[in-house]
């Protein structure tokens, strides 16, 4: 189990986290060439030195605030919920709708747009999904406790966060929550998407 984060921990962890959303923020109204390092410290009110003690360049808290946002979930909580009976897979969809809330979604997207524009932030993007599986693989072990063969819960995460990169990149038709089907009537909705991924996984494909 995790020790319980410090006060200290918390505030570092709000630091690069204002500098990773200013650092974002600047990405979006000014794309990745229209700023540098001391435009993202001077808007979240911190030193050029202190960035430099979180993030080696502006592209790396670009990606933390997605990082950032991921490793917030209560998965000790989501756990506790489960019914007895759960499987793994249970775990992993539960822990999917508490990550995936249709801000995290949406501004998810805009990084991947980002990076399709600027292709300094492209390796990024991977991190951002390790990350994200990681945390997910933690989870479902946690889960377990044994019960599956080693490499399962690898698998099972890779497979599931794997079938996320197609729609934020837009090579798959499915409309994030909040977005309207008016605006592509031939998207499927970001549920439907979600439960007939987990249906091919139950059934084994």
């Amino acid at each position: 189990m995790n020790p319980k984060p410090t006060l200290r921990d918390k505030k570092k962890e709000a630091t690069a986290y204002a500098l990773a959303e200013a650092a974002f923020e600047l990405a979006l109204e000014q794309g990745m060439d229209g700023f540098i390092v001391d435009d993202v410290v001077r808007k979240a009110n911190f030193s050029r030195r202190t960035f430099a003690n979180y993030f080696s360049c502006k592209e790396e808290a670009v990606a933390e605030y997605f990082i950032g946002n991921a490793s917030k979930e209560d998965r000790n909580m989501l756990l506790k919920d489960l019914p007895p009976d759960a499987t793994p897979l249970d775990a992993l969809y539960n822990l999917l709708k508490l990550q995936f809330t249709s801000e995290f979604l949406y501004k998810l997207r805009q990084f991947v747009l980002l990076a399709n524009q600027y292709p300094s932030l492209e390796p990024y993007i991977l991190s951002v999904f390790r990350r994200l599986q990681i945390a997910a693989q933690e989870t479902l072990e946690q889960f377990s406790h044994g019960r599956y063969a080693a490499g399962y819960t690898h698998l099972l995460a890779g497979a599931v966060y794997g079938a996320f990169v197609p729609i934020l990149d837009g090579r798959l038709n499915v409309l994030l929550p909040g977005e309207s089907q008016e605006e592509d009537s031939g998207a499927m909705s970001f549920d439907q998407y979600l439960n007939s991924m987990f249906a091919y996984l139950h059934n084994g494909f």
